[in-house]
């Protein structure tokens, strides 16, 4: 790995002695969208399990199949383990259940990353997070129990944890550019993931068969890494101008990076703080209106759609917009969490499509302050700390989303047995 590194800060100095050395234009432009497009990928690709299982979670949680019923599955199943006297049509099992199983690995796997995971290579990492996102669908397609399928869940997220880790470190190797690429691949993969267990589900597909249809995407995340990517020059802090390094061979042919254990991080409290945001995905269950076309299943699935196409938009707006105060956008979301957690109690909002434009919004500002945060980083950490500061900074990420999973499980129980 040392001469991996050795052998990239020769290629740059031969460039700058030897204009000569340096490739033509049109060869750095095709390193550039490869890799652009590789990190899209690498987003889309490493979140899309997590997305899928919750919008998933309703089904996994209402809905459990007799041993003999394996080849179909009611796309909208009428479950006996409800409430149905309460207005919010409660399932035994708080929703935020899914949620916890798909965040705590994750939050586990980014404690130990600063630790020795990041000790590993970076290329039996990236194997192993794909094996992990075709086991869960593997895993709840044919799960005939809850607690099998959230051990589905579980693989999703130590996919989902182990890539984001990983990727993030990687980008400290390409230029900055790649940070805006990557942030809206992981908003597409929740606008798509979301989006496509919707429609194949409302389309008539069996939950079963739409998530054994999204096995493709683990081999598309190996792909993307091995075969798109290029092996990437030195790490610098320099934006559009590290486009003209050399262009460089796939990953598969060359050696990823090395890791700086020596590195430490610089970032300020507040920086660490700007990232940890409260997610309202928990309470999306409570949020049902019964006098509507959309069954409560189907509202729950439209919510998580909507709320992943706002973070979709709003992490690909980088170029467009960039917030320099992100903590701005986390109070916008503590007031929009307890705008929701009142219309559960109160149920004052007379309908469905005011909801609907509430998680949308919501979804805007998750996926604002991402993106932004991480591009405040890149910007404000120097060359050598910034790896290590990357894969450090998203554990407040998860840790926000783990307590807010925490939290919705009593509070479900509290509201579903008072209403």
């Amino acid at each position: 790995m040392g001469g991996c590194a050795g052998r990239r800060l020769s290629d740059s100095e031969g460039e700058e002695a030897n204009p000569a050395l340096r490739p033509p234009p049109q060869d750095r432009q095709g390193t550039h969208w490869k890799n652009a497009v590789g990190f899209w990928l690498l987003g889309l690709c490493n979140n899309f399990s997590y997305v899928v299982m919750l919008s998933a979670a309703h089904d996994i949680l209402s809905h459990q199949r007799a041993p003999g019923n394996q080849s179909h599955v009611d796309p909208d199943p009428t479950p006996t383990s409800h409430n149905s006297s309460s207005r919010f049509d409660c399932n035994s099992v708080s929703t935020a259940a899914v949620l916890l199983a798909d965040i705590l690995p994750t939050l586990v796997i980014k404690l130990l990353a600063p630790l020795g995971l990041h000790l590993l290579p970076y290329s039996p990492r990236v194997l192993t997070s794909g094996v992990c996102a075709a086991g869960s669908f593997i895993l709840v397609a044919f799960s005939h129990s809850v607690g099998i399928s959230l051990c589905g869940v579980v693989l999703a997220s130590i996919s989902s944890g182990l890539g984001e880790v990983t990727f993030l470190s990687l980008t400290a190797f390409y230029p900055r550019a790649v940070i805006s690429w990557w942030s809206s691949g992981t908003g597409g993969a929740g606008l798509l993931g979301a989006l496509s267990y919707l429609g194949l589900t409302q389309a008539g597909l069996s939950p079963q068969h739409t998530l054994l249809s999204m096995l493709g995407i683990p081999a598309l995340l190996l792909a993307s890494y091995f075969l798109l990517l290029t092996s990437p020059g030195p790490q610098d802090p320099g934006g559009e101008g590290e486009a003209d390094t050399a262009a460089r061979q796939p990953l598969i042919n060359s050696e990823a990076p090395e890791w700086k254990p020596g590195s430490s991080s610089h970032l300020s409290l507040q920086e660490r703080w700007t990232v940890f945001k409260v997610r309202t995905v928990a309470l999306f269950e409570l949020l049902f209106f019964r006098n509507t076309f959309l069954s409560h299943a189907q509202q729950y699935r439209w919510y998580q759609m909507l709320y992943q196409a706002g973070v979709f938009a709003s992490r690909s707006s980088l170029r467009c917009c960039h917030i320099r105060h992100t903590w701005a956008l986390a109070l916008l979301q503590c007031l929009n969490l307890a705008f929701l957690l009142a219309d559960v109690w109160l149920s004052f909002l007379p309908s469905i499509y005011l909801v609907f434009l509430i998680i949308l919004y919501e979804g805007l500002l998750g996926g604002a302050a991402y993106v932004n945060t991480f591009h405040n980083i890149a910007l404000e950490t120097s060359s050598e700390h910034r790896e290590f500061a990357m894969a450090t900074t998203c554990i407040s990420d998860t840790l926000g989303i783990s307590l807010s999973g925490l939290l919705a499980l009593p509070l479900h129980d509290f509201l579903c047995q008072l209403s």
